[in-house]
Order: C-alpha cells, then structure tokens, then sequence
C-alpha cells in the first residue's frame, strides 16, 4: 500500500480530483488497456490509500472507503476512431469551444479555460467542421511542466487529457447538461513527449437512461493514434431536451 495525494491543481470540480487524472493515476501501473471505475467523488489534499487488490489497484480514502479502483481489461472492445483531423482543423473545432461563450467549468485541470499553460491543460474541444453533430476536437500540445525527465508525458496526464472532450461531444449532440465520469477504459499506445504538436478527438456514441458513452482518442499531427479509450458518463439531473433548447435559442 501506498500513500497518495491528489493535489487541488489537478481538479475536476472544484472540490475534487479531474476524474480522467484519476483514472489515468489508477491506470498508469496496469499493463495494456486498463479500466478505472470512480465510486465517489476524490478528495484532494488529504493522503488515499492505493494497494494492490485482485490483480488491479483500489483507492481508498477515510477508514477505507472506496473511491476508485483500476483492473487490466484485456479484452476491452475499445472503439474504432473516426479519420483523423490535421492541426489546422483541430483549432478552428477548439475556437468553437462552448465553454469560451458559456461558464461550465472553468478552473478544471482539463477544459478550464481560466487555467495557465503549463498550470492545466486547457483542452477545449469544440465541434468539428463537416462532421455528425457531437464529433469534436482540439489541437493539444503537451507542456514541459507536465513531462518526466525523459520529455514524456505521464500515463495520467494523458488520460486526463482525453478527459473532458467525451463530455463535450454530448453537449454538442444534445445541449448543455451536467454529467460525471463514472468509468474510462483505456489503452496509451505511445505517450507524446513535451512540445509535439497533437489532435484530440471525441464523438458520442451510445445513451442509455442516465449512461451516456462516448469514445475519445488522440493522434499525433500526422494522424498515428496514440491513445484512445471508451468512456461512460453519469447524467445529473434531468437530461436535456434539444427541441426545446433549439426554441429557446431561436427566441432569444
């Protein structure tokens, strides 16, 4: 067992841990594609347990209640990736950014548009051009304050980054709504390094009751995939109605 502590500048919510640096911290030991699953909002500044348990990991926080475990998922269906963008077209879809016209989460370790270079990642997936509705994109080039001393970037830093474009894809195909990630399984084929220029794609691909999944990648500026991983978000509250959204907008 091991002594952890997940700091305030890797949040999601305000007051608890990005869930995709959670999971990429639950995944990053595990040999080829992994899933994490979040059980409870991660606290941040405080020490969590993580121990070994049955062939994954646990994460436990105060008398040992569970937070978060990760398992090897070998035989994970992971989804097939749309054609890839190049970087010019990931930063037009990244101006379109709702969250640049709209508050959502602003200070997030991911999307937060009010976080530094180099402070968060500042991924702002916005819808591409020519594609379904919901299939989004962002052109990330990793930060130097992020790397090993080797110039690569970490297993949870690049989980985190595949974080919150899932979301997004959703608020593009059906509105803006509130959501949690509640499981990312996924597999890192070759981490960039500090200063390569990458894509970051996310496109919607099933829903069910409060369940909405999505699947999420990232290429380099060539097209090579790097990463990718199949997400399942938590609706909170009611789900969003596009026809009366789309009246609201034409009325305002």
């Amino acid at each position: 067992m091991s002594k952890i502590v997940i700091g305030r500048q890797f949040c999601g919510p305000p007051n608890s841990g990005n869930g995709g640096y959670v999971c990429g911290v639950l995944a990053k030991d595990l040999e080829g594609p992994a899933r994490a699953v979040l059980r409870a909002p991660v606290p941040l500044d405080v020490d969590l347990d993580l121990a070994p348990a049955d062939g994954g990991v646990a994460l436990t926080g105060a008398e040992g209640a569970l937070i978060g475990r990760g398992d090897p998922a070998p035989d994970a269906e992971l989804p097939a990736p749309p054609e890839p963008i190049d970087l010019e077209a990931a930063r037009a879809a990244g101006a379109r950014h709702i969250g640049l016209q709209q508050r959502f989460h602003p200070i997030c370790f991911t999307c937060g548009p009010e976080r530094a270079e180099g402070d968060g990642l500042r991924v702002l997936a916005g819808q591409v051009e020519g594609r379904e509705a919901g299939v989004v994109a962002d052109a990330w080039t990793p930060h130097a304050a992020f790397a090993g001393p080797d110039g690569v970037i970490p297993t949870e830093v690049v989980w985190a980054a595949l974080d919150c474009p899932g979301y997004f894809a959703w608020v593009e195909k059906e509105g803006r709504h509130g959501a949690l990630l509640g499981t990312m399984t996924g597999e890192v084929l070759r981490h960039p390094k500090a200063g390569e220029p990458c894509v970051i794609m996310a496109w919607p691909l099933a829903r069910e009751g409060r369940k909405e999944t999505a699947g999420v990648a990232l290429f380099s500026a060539d097209g090579e995939l790097m990463a990718r991983a199949h997400q399942v978000w938590i609706v909170m509250g009611p789900r969003p109605d596009p026809a009366a959204q789309a009246k609201e907008s034409a009325s305002a």
